[in-house]
């Protein structure tokens, strides 16, 4: 299939991309649309919630070799919902797409290497099972062994094969149990994340096997409509300091340069205690700029990150520039996903830490074409 092909499917599924109420409602076109009061259960909510249209699972991670060597990583599988109800009873009607995208950043030689995936369900090459978490997309794949997650994915001479531990357990998002895009009614999602995942296993890199330790993140948001007319992309952040405090960031970004007011975000406590905060609540300042040269964008590589609630000033720098993803062969989006560092302090604590940092809108159309 083309990616041509592809973009239409998600254009044509209104597709979004972006967790907690019982589904309700049941809009014209056959999806559930996200209602508040939803109870987050586990491990139900790590699998499939496929009355919704869109839905995702991303692990994130920084690792590094016994000797010294980091990297970065990213596997994403999407799912997008094109028709809830075939008229054709055959296991070849396309009822959900499924892509999925491999990145590991080589953070000594500066290099990204990429890879990904678009398969529809029911012959069997891809797929998510309801109930527990089981997503794959051919040999890549996340399921649970356990209460821990296991996830593979390698693409020839790279790629990755990791045993994530629950660490601080899942963080819910957002107020009255969504996360809100947009102000029309549905315009949200069920997002939770577990924010600190001590992981272990191996990356593959040139064909070379490395054992790798360090911690991972996991965001897994599901929903039927997200953004809404003017907003052409988001700035995400996930940081965890040293302090053992974890952080979510996002900001919306509207055509006119303002930030969308429905821009959010959740701290996290040492003890896994999670405190939502408001748009009004983030100071998120673009510092240094990278030009892409594939692409042409212009990616903020460096931010100053402020939360004045929490008496909170964080410097985030990418660990590699050249963290951008060409999915012209998957989602037809073109966005920068990447290691990141961070420096600050919190109260009149120094800290420090790792995270990922993912810039939406920056290339090609606007994110609101193609999530709503």
């Amino acid at each position: 299939m083309s990616a041509r092909w592809v973009v239409g499917a998600i254009a044509l599924a209104t597709a979004t991309v972006m967790v907690a109420q019982e589904p309700a409602a049941v809009p014209s076109e056959g999806w559930r649309q996200v209602e508040a009061g939803y109870p987050l259960r586990f491990p139900r909510d790590h699998g499939s919630h496929s009355d919704y249209r869109i839905e995702w699972w991303y692990y994130t991670g920084n690792l590094s070799s016994d000797d010294g060597r980091r990297f970065g990583y990213q596997v994403t599988f999407f799912r997008i919902g094109v028709d809830p109800a075939p008229a054709n009873p055959s296991r070849w009607a396309v009822r959900d797409l499924f892509m999925a995208h491999l990145a590991v950043t080589d953070i000594e030689t500066g290099r990204l290497l990429t890879a990904e995936r678009l398969a529809r369900a029911g012959v069997g090459w891809s797929g998510a099972s309801v109930g527990t978490l089981e997503v794959w997309n051919g040999d890549w794949r996340a399921d649970l062994d356990g209460e821990s997650h296991r996830v593979r994915a390698i693409d020839g001479m790279f790629g990755v094969d990791l045993h994530l531990e629950p660490g601080k357990g899942p963080s819910a998002h957002g107020r009255d149990g969504i996360s809100r895009k947009g102000s029309e009614p549905g315009n949200a999602s069920y997002y939770y994340s577990m924010t600190r995942m001590p992981t272990s296993g191996r990356l593959v890199v040139d064909g070379e096997e490395i054992e790798v330790r360090g911690a991972s993140w996991m965001d897994h948001e599901f929903g039927t409509t997200f953004l809404e007319e003017g907003q052409v992309g988001w700035d995400w952040f996930s940081l965890q300091l040293d302090d053992g405090t974890d952080i979510m960031l996002y900001q919306l970004r509207r055509d006119d340069g303002d930030r969308d007011p429905n821009s959010a975000g959740t701290w996290v406590e040492p003890t896994g205690a999670s405190t939502g905060l408001e748009a009004d609540e983030l100071v998120l300042v673009p510092g240094r700029r990278w030009l892409s040269p594939s692409s042409g964008a212009v990616y903020p590589v460096e931010w100053r990150v402020e939360l004045p609630s929490r008496d909170t000033h964080l410097d985030v720098v990418a660990a590699v520039d050249a963290q951008e993803l060409d999915t012209d062969a998957s989602t037809g989006v073109t966005y920068w996903e990447g290691a990141v560092t961070v420096t600050g302090q919190v109260a009149d604590r120094a800290v420090t830490g790792r995270g990922y940092l993912e810039m939406t809108g920056y290339a090609g159309r606007p994110m609101s074409e193609m999530f709503r």
